[in-house]
């Protein structure tokens, strides 16, 4: 019997794997351009998707590739579950496991998607946790491959707090072998659990000063500056992190034919300006789309390898 195959983090992928996936979402996204969105690769199987936190993109895009797989999706909306009122995850797993084929998590703590995996038979997606958002910095660097064609010539500069989408852009540009700067205020700065997992640390630059690398930036990426669970800080924030706003000052000193990218939801005004995100180096509608092609090369990978 062969071994399951989970995503809670992007490093459960090697270089080769992340390549096989962004070919196969090259190939479903040419299958829908032509109308041919149905596969059998979940066929006959019931995939929950347990969100414990909102989501646009990210539910629509998978219970889309869920459908288009040939499977069926099943929402669990995390405060109609007993989970909710003190079950354990370990005790929900284990009753899941003898209903579903797979279960996609979008949720707080790392801790929780790891813990699901291991009490459960099937594979388990990490839909984003506070620590990590695999699935979404896949899109991300599909979307660059696409536009840039050579990842290993490209550097990456993202641009505000150092969270979970900062977190796996430099775990993924240290599998992939790209270059990544940061810039960002010291107090939200990177975190030592990640340089410190780098394998190759000569990668990535931080710099508290927001136009450090700009002019040596193929790709400038930027999210919100108040995640979500920090809320209560958003006054805060909100004055520390003004002079990381992407907007067309900051990228005069860029090459022309940089890209920006935001993962979205934007909040304009703050962390970027309606010219940078609605302008002609934006990518970010790309990125959105790419998440649905990407997120079914993730489930086939998973259910195929």
């Amino acid at each position: 019997m062969k071994k399951k195959r989970d995503l809670l983090d992007i490093r459960d992928l090697n270089k080769i794997e992340i390549y096989q996936i962004f070919e196969q979402a090259k190939f479903f996204k040419y299958q829908r351009k032509k109308q041919i969105m149905i596969s059998d690769t979940l066929k006959g199987m019931c995939i929950g998707l347990l969100f414990r936190k909102p989501s646009s993109r990210t539910r629509i895009s998978f219970e889309v590739a869920i459908i288009e797989l040939g499977g069926n999706p099943i929402f669990l909306e995390s405060g109609q579950l007993q989970i909710s009122r003190g079950e354990t995850i370990q005790d929900t797993a284990r009753v899941l496991n003898s209903y579903l084929n797979g279960l996609v998590i979008r949720t707080y703590q790392q801790s929780e998607v790891e813990t699901f995996a291991k009490y459960v038979d099937f594979p388990v997606v990490n839909a984003l946790t506070d620590f990590l958002h695999p699935c979404q910095i896949l899109a991300d660097f599909f979307t660059i491959w696409e536009k840039k064609k050579d990842l290993e010539d490209v550097v990456i500069t993202y641009i505000g707090d150092a969270n979970n989408i900062c977190n796996t852009l430099i775990l993924g540009a240290d599998i992939l072998g790209i270059r990544i700067n940061v810039s960002c205020p010291t107090e939200f700065s990177v975190s030592k659990n990640i340089t410190n997992a780098m394998k190759n640390p000569s990668l990535l630059k931080v710099s508290n000063d927001p136009t450090a690398f700009i002019p040596e930036s193929d790709v400038i990426y930027t999210d919100t500056w108040v995640s979500m669970g920090n809320e209560q800080e958003k006054q805060k924030r909100l004055e520390i992190f003004k002079p990381y706003q992407v907007n067309e000052k900051l990228v005069e000193k860029a090459p022309g034919d940089f890209i920006f990218m935001h993962c979205l939801p934007a909040h304009r005004g703050e962390e970027v300006t309606d010219g940078i995100i609605d302008g002609k180096n934006s990518v970010v509608w790309q990125q959105a789309e790419n998440r649905l092609h990407v997120q079914k090369a993730i489930l086939h990978f998973l259910y195929t390898s």
